[in-house]
């Protein structure tokens, strides 16, 4: 498909996201597929244009393909398109004649009908089909509900049939999840009505792709793995403090069994018509933000190159892609894209989202320093790093160029971005630019060592990536980490839980503060995922609604076409 090349703001207006999704012609995906040398039983479709990948073939022989990590400075109202630049650079790769595979999170229909939007990319950089990918998808997502749920109901049952664990009501930590933003449902009370109806006590729900269920599925390398990891869930404690996992509840089989189609990977096709693999989608800014290893590894022996992308920020979802994922599972990325847009710096600099298509260099300049720091930690990691300059009709040149110093003096290339507009074209000069940094001998130096303490951990990661001051515990974080030392826990990474619009714990922190102490208010135990929870401030791990949820604009005709979704 050749894409149409728009000049002005008004002209990028004429047709939304899903407008542009919807007149694109699709090739069968048993096409795409044939292309990747995958045919007959490693394929199974789900109707014409997606199909799950066997995920054996992800530990099949031959090389390996390069990973390449896309991540973005502190996310913005005026938006920055990480999603957007991963589909164009995938495009404009395979443009080059480089055989490139796209590797993504499956969308959350929190945010979907919430108000970030969805996964698929945007514009002239899309994959598709993009209604399937944004709501249902192949059902992964509503799998991972399920058997999180299952544990759920199989705790409250052993205690309802004589508690032959001995299991203190009051210190169940498993939650329940749903796949959307219910504020409602954060903290509730249920068992109520009698014996027969359970015992009463104190619950919750959590968003699911939050749920551990969610991490161990997205870091499992196969299906034993999977039910050993689900095996170690510590789901609740006895009288006498002692930990009950999901295999002494006896739910682990069962939760597998739930689980087993769903570990196979989604393959779906770029607008271009490129191979994609879209498969698990943990938060950045309340999970390790990344998709399945499983998923990256088949891609990474399906391809030469892998663009793969980390949710939110560097500061989140980049840091657990390489302190969490790249460490368990043996990755060590090529190069990493930071990308950033004028609009955003300008935020960061302290302008008003309605005043962003202003010209305001100086606000670029001083909204830099963002950009300076994302640049800064990511180099610390031990990766070369380029920057894309994400396109947008109403950016100045002289603006641009603000961005462009930023990066000459922090030694780092930079490349416009202009895939949103021009597809795979528009994302040449970024390809060439990434093809002219990658190193195959780069290895990750991780922020911390799994030896230090838990404290220490958070701390390294607060001071080293964040800039922090301090951290600051409440009570129970702190008793809850005494706990888990005592327990063995210690050697476990952390994953730190907070705000996506700053590298602090306070949201209206924007740019690059520094000094400010961290505040951790709960420390979850996450024994099956293998990760320690930090949850700092004001972070919740069930979102709510805005006050116009995106759900009131999206519709469908008695043809079935949907409409405002993007």
């Amino acid at each position: 498909m050749q894409p149409f090349v728009f000049t002005t703001q008004e002209e990028l207006r004429m047709l939304s996201d899903i407008e542009i999704a919807q007149a694109a012609e699709m090739k069968p995906i048993t096409e795409i597929a044939a292309k990747l040398g995958l045919q007959g039983q490693s394929v199974i479709p789900y109707g014409h244009y997606k199909a799950k990948i066997d995920h054996k073939l992800a530990k099949g022989d031959g090389p390996e393909g390069k990973l390449i990590l896309v991540t973005a400075i502190s996310p913005t109202p005026a938006g920055e398109g990480k999603t957007t630049t991963s589909v164009g650079l995938a495009d404009a790769m395979n443009a080059l004649g480089k055989k490139t595979m796209l590797c993504l999170r499956e969308p959350s229909l929190g945010p979907v009908f919430g108000i970030k939007g969805g996964a698929a990319g945007g514009g002239y950089a899309q994959v598709v089909p993009m209604e399937d990918i944004n709501l249902h998808f192949t059902g992964d997502i509503h799998a991972i509900g399920t058997a999180n749920n299952l544990l759920a109901a199989m705790i409250d049952n052993s205690i309802q049939q004589g508690n032959p664990l001995n299991i203190d009501p009051r210190r169940i930590t498993w939650k329940r999840c749903m796949d959307m933003n219910d504020r409602q449902l954060r903290f509730i009370v249920d068992g109520l009505g009698g014996k027969v109806n359970g015992t009463p006590r104190e619950d919750g729900f959590d968003i699911t792709v939050a749920s551990e269920v969610m991490a161990i599925f997205c870091l499992a390398t196969d299906l034993e793995d999977l039910k050993a990891r689900l095996s170690r869930i510590v789901c609740a404690y006895t009288y006498d403090g002692k930990p009950v996992t999901a295999g002494q509840i006896g739910a682990a089989g069962a939760m597998t069994a739930l689980l087993k189609d769903a570990l196979d990977p989604n393959l779906v096709q770029t607008l271009e018509h490129n191979p994609a693999i879209i498969h698990g989608g943990p938060f950045a800014n309340i999970a390790h933000g990344c998709n399945s290893v499983i998923a990256t590894k088949l891609s990474l022996k399906l391809a030469d190159y892998v663009v793969t992308e980390a949710g939110f920020g560097a500061d989140l979802g980049a840091e657990k892609f390489l302190d969490i994922k790249c460490r368990y599972a043996g990755l060590h990325p090529s190069a990493v894209v930071l990308v950033a847009t004028v609009r955003a710096l300008k935020s960061h600099g302290g302008v008003a989202k309605a005043d962003l298509s202003k010209p305001n260099v100086e606000a670029v300049k001083a909204g830099s320093v963002n950009l300076a720091r994302h640049i800064e930690n990511m180099r610390n990691f031990g990766l070369p790093v380029c920057v894309a300059i994400n396109a947008f009709p109403t950016d100045t040149k002289e603006e641009m160029d603000a961005i462009y110093e930023v990066c000459e003096k922090a030694g780092v290339p930079c490349a416009l971005s202009e895939v949103f507009a021009k597809g795979g074209e528009g994302g040449k000069a970024l390809a060439e630019t990434v093809l002219s940094i990658l190193d195959d001998n780069a290895k990750v130096n991780y922020t911390y060592d799994l030896s230090a303490s838990l404290p220490e951990k958070i701390e390294a990661v607060a001071k080293k990536i964040y800039r922090a001051g301090g951290v600051s515990y409440s009570a129970a974080a702190q008793k809850t980490l005494d706990e888990l030392a005592a327990m063995g826990y210690s050697d476990l990474p952390v994953c730190i839980a907070k705000t996506q619009y700053s590298f602090s714990d306070n949201a209206k922190l924007i740019a690059a503060p520094e000094g400010f102490t961290l505040n951790v208010r709960e420390v979850r135990l996450s024994a099956g995922a293998g990760f320690v929870v930090v949850v700092c401030g004001s972070i919740m791990t069930m979102p709510g609604l805005p006050k116009h949820p995106a759900a009131m604009d999206i519709d469908v005709d008695v043809h079935g076409k949907i409409t405002g979704l993007f």
